[in-house]
């Protein structure tokens, strides 16, 4: 009757100790995410700068350039107004549309609108993070 008590209070006691290793808490010094400190802030900053050419990286990615090679004032990217919130960085196609990225400023988040100038025609043509296109 003892080995039996004692088999069940063993299978017990390794139930709850196998049980806590797999609760996904970090432990033996790793560290817990924290709030980004103000070196990390001021280095994830939207500055112009980092807006033209995170703009100007994903239009390369994402838009056919070939019509530009014979001809580089066909396509461009260029910066357009500034907010308090928000850089307008614009993209013009050869096709002669454009479309206008505005890049906020404090996220990273760029929502997009496509302007057809021939069709006197604006819609929204989607969001990107920018950070995705920076190195």
């Amino acid at each position: 009757m003892k080995k039996r008590f004692a088999a069940l209070v063993l299978a017990l006691v390794m139930s709850a100790v196998l049980h806590g290793c797999g609760t996904g808490r970090q432990t033996s010094g790793a560290s817990l995410p924290s709030e980004p400190s103000d070196a990390q802030t001021a280095a994830r900053t939207i500055t112009e700068e980092t807006a033209l050419a995170g703009v100007s990286n994903y239009c390369h990615d994402t838009y056919d350039w070939s019509a530009a090679e014979d001809r580089p004032d066909a396509m461009y990217v260029t910066m357009g107004e500034e907010t308090a919130a928000e850089y307008q960085v614009i993209f013009h196609s050869y096709t002669g549309s454009f479309v206008y990225f505005y890049v906020d400023k404090a996220t990273g988040t760029t929502r997009m609108t496509e302007y057809v100038p021939a069709l006197d025609r604006e819609e929204d043509a989607g969001a990107i993070d920018l950070y995705d296109y920076l190195p």
